[in-house]
């Protein structure tokens, strides 16, 4: 294919903010703190101001009254005794943020990870639409100290700290991911947990901060719609940016995507894409502008992708589908999915139409035969 026009190299006017912003508008979101931050409240209360601003409500659970002071404006106490529930509703109505106190004891429940119990007793109560749990550490971590980005209620079905399963340290630690654990089965959507630094990274970025807890993590292969594409552009300039896609022309991102599709994560969340371009003389077509999201590391979803590519590429009549790379990496996940490394010259020419020069002197095709 022919570059024409400007290269895109960047992104477009998509916002990954606001797609994260229309997903939380008119909803309520809670955000428990169960100590209150070592470092300044400014970066929480700068969310919530965000999410005011996007017409999201929020309610800040806490057992540190003197934060909750300066972050909500109404503070309501948790009381089995009284009609608490109504208070919090009659405050958001009047503002965007309330503030839940929860004192030890509050519920009955003492000591070492009573706030955990008596936040979800409250969040289920309320039916929240998501729970962001703010914690110093940042994230789960596995056994090797690496972060975990994302987890479902099967992986919290195991707490052996081996494979996908969290490590956790301590008694506490294993009560409160049990906490997250009743929350999901409980029905609320997610559950996040984070730093207070990453707290705005977590709620609006693909990449996301600490680790995003899930019911189920269900991916969903299907063609992109147009309402995909604002998505999908942005995630292509993305793969330019850090030179795992080849820049390509305005009119050729606009033609890769009326054949692209998506793997979708809880049917909400696009975790990677990828298009399918043919070649229609030579009887083969290309994979092309394949990238995921890093957050869905480990879920298989580029394996998901060429798969659907293949099957494309089969109902299609083509005999051949390739793709080509500038990086080791990525050649070597084609070479697990089935590809064979060949010259340059076993594609076809016009893939080679004004080619940036530098990329080509390092690019490396794969081809798998169809049956």
């Amino acid at each position: 294919m022919r570059h024409t026009g400007p290269m895109v190299a960047t992104s477009w006017a998509f916002s990954e903010r606001e797609f994260y912003l229309a997903e939380f508008r008119g909803r309520t979101l809670g955000i428990a703190l169960a100590q209150a931050p070592s470092e300044s409240t400014e970066n929480l209360a700068s969310v919530i101001s965000e999410l005011a601003k996007n017409g999201t409500r929020c309610v800040v659970l806490s057992p540190v009254r003197a934060l909750l002071d300066e972050v909500a404006g109404v503070v309501v106490e948790l009381d089995a005794e009284s009609g608490w529930i109504g208070e919090i509703w009659r405050g958001l109505r009047d503002g965007m943020c309330v503030g839940l106190f929860i004192s030890e004891g509050s519920t009955g429940n003492e000591g070492p990870g009573a706030f955990a119990a008596q936040c979800r007793a409250a969040v289920l109560a309320l039916r929240l639409a998501k729970l962001v749990w703010v914690d110093g550490r940042g994230s789960l971590r596995d056994a090797a100290g690496q972060r975990i980005s994302l987890l479902d209620l099967s992986d919290l079905s195991d707490l052996s700290g081996e494979g996908r399963s969290p490590a956790l340290d301590s008694q506490i630690d294993r009560a409160l991911v049990e906490e997250f654990r009743c929350l999901l089965e409980g029905g609320i959507a997610s559950v996040n947990i984070c730093s207070q630094a990453g707290l705005a990274d977590e709620l609006f970025t693909y990449a996301g901060s600490g680790t995003l807890l899930t019911q189920n993590r269900y991916l969903d292969v299907r063609p992109l719609g147009v309402d995909d594409f604002d998505a999908a552009t942005d995630l292509i300039a993305r793969g330019v940016d850090e030179g795992f896609l080849a820049p390509r022309s305005e009119a050729e991102v606009e033609a890769a995507l009326g054949r692209a599709f998506g793997v979708f994560v809880e049917g909400r969340y696009l975790a990677g894409i990828g298009a399918l371009i043919g070649y229609e003389t030579e009887r083969v077509a290309e994979i092309v502008s394949l990238y995921t999201v890093t957050r869905f590391a480990g879920e298989g979803v580029g394996g998901h992708l060429v798969s659907f590519a293949l099957e494309l590429g089969r109902a299609a009549g083509y005999a051949q589908v390739f793709a080509c790379t500038t990086s080791s990496r990525v050649e070597r996940f084609f070479l697990r999915q089935g590809f064979e490394s060949v010259a340059q010259a076993d594609v076809p020419e016009s893939k080679w139409a004004d080619y940036p020069p530098e990329r080509r002197d390092q690019a490396r095709c794969l081809v798998r035969a169809l049956d």
